[in-house]
């Protein structure tokens, strides 16, 4: 299927990014005009969600203009994590016959620009993650401190789960809707790093095609980041957990195929 002639929702998760959140969906709008936007709010105090139903509204009268995008909100009761707020952005696309959904964040750092090259690798891929960390990748405004982090998180993810993936960590990636169906995604319960590190792992165990193209990736100028201790302590517990248990599992199966 060619990019053009693909049915593609961004969700784009929000809490407070009501600074961000009108020039974010201009920039989608200019770079994949064919693609429709999922708002997916958390009760935002700072009326995120409020102000995406008004662009939504003022869209849907532009369609008569030709224009093709469409944005819709899906509001929820308030602050339930950012992997809840996919999970749900995903049912919501299985349920309306996308062919792809893209993980974006509202505030910048995902450029739309880099999002066309997502949407084209999929046409031989499953899963495609935008990659800081592959040659052509970089990221711009980080302190060295978050640099060795994130840089540090994959390294150990990659050799704690034993998956050729440089990028796991990261937020900007793009699903085949047939591979989201083969998931269980009720059984997704993490957040932060380790939700996207989760999704990938599924993908790799189900035997997907997943890539990584390379992308720009910009610190937010406006707003405060969500990123906290609990998330990255989350991350390190569950990826060391998933880790011992992958150990496990190989180890009892060789020792079961070396008593036959």
């Amino acid at each position: 299927m060619t990019e053009s002639a693909q049915r593609v929702l961004v969700v784009v998760p929000t809490y407070d990014e009501r600074e961000n959140l009108p020039g974010a969906l201009e920039r989608l709008r200019t770079h994949v005009p064919q693609a429709d936007v999922l708002v997916v709010d958390d009760g935002s105090p700072d009326g995120t969600g409020e102000l995406a139903e008004k662009i939504a509204e003022a869209e849907a009268a532009e369609t008569a203009d030709g224009r093709s995008q469409r944005v819709h909100v899906l509001h929820r009761a308030g602050k339930l994590g950012l992997g809840t707020a996919y999970v749900a952005g995903f049912g919501w696309a299985l349920e309306r016959g996308y062919d792809v959904v893209v993980e974006m964040d509202a505030d910048g750092s995902h450029r739309a620009e880099d999002l066309p090259a997502l949407l084209a690798a999929t046409d031989h891929a499953d899963l495609v993650l935008g990659s800081r960390w592959v040659p052509g990748g970089s990221v711009v405004n980080w302190p060295t401190s978050r640099l060795l982090l994130s840089r540090g998180a994959n390294t150990y993810t990659r050799i704690a789960l034993g998956i050729p993936l440089h990028d796991a960590t990261g937020g900007f990636r793009a699903y085949r809707a047939t591979l989201l169906d083969d998931l269980t995604l009720q059984d997704v319960a993490s957040q932060g790093y380790c939700f996207q590190v989760d999704m990938a792992w599924r993908a790799v165990r189900a035997g997907a095609r997943v890539v990584e193209v390379p992308i720009t990736f910009v610190e937010r100028e406006l707003g405060r980041s969500k990123m906290s201790r609990a998330i990255v302590v989350e991350a390190l517990v569950n990826v060391t957990r998933w880790g011992i248990a992958e150990r496990s599992r190989r180890l009892a199966g060789a020792f079961r195929r070396s008593r036959v």
